[in-house]
């Protein structure tokens, strides 16, 4: 296959862009896979994921890594988890699964600090109790 046909085979319509494949556990403990697609708008890029009923769209960033970021930050605010990409289009052109998946650390949940007075009850009970 000539360069010039598998560059007209890019789904997403926009030649030159990237496209990849993002898996991960959505906010529903469910395993997902799913294309991102970018779009070109001036001088910016913006990455779209549309899963189910939800279609998530990142506003515009000079880079297309700057949007698949920006992307990955939203979802792990929604909840999503164990995501990671893999390049399957790059400037267009198709390149199956030759790249490597990147894996996207998930965020630290930080355990809130119980309030100081029932933190103080309960080492008074464990203490009466301790005693006996």
């Amino acid at each position: 296959m000539s360069q010039s046909s598998e560059r007209s085979n890019n789904p997403m319509g926009q030649e030159g862009l990237d496209r990849h494949q993002l898996a991960g556990l959505d906010d529903r403990e469910r395993g997902f896979s799913r294309p991102v697609e970018f779009e070109r708008d001036g001088d910016g890029y913006r990455a779209i994921l549309r899963y189910e009923t939800t279609r998530i769209e990142t506003s515009l960033y000079p880079a297309q890594n700057g949007a698949l970021a920006a992307l990955i930050q939203a979802l792990q605010a929604r909840g999503y988890r164990q995501l990671r990409t893999q390049v399957s289009y790059r400037n267009g052109m198709y390149l199956g699964s030759q790249e490597l998946w990147v894996e996207y650390p998930d965020a630290q949940q930080v355990e809130p600090e119980p309030p100081w007075l029932v933190t103080r009850i309960l080492s008074w009970f464990r203490f009466r109790s301790a005693n006996r």
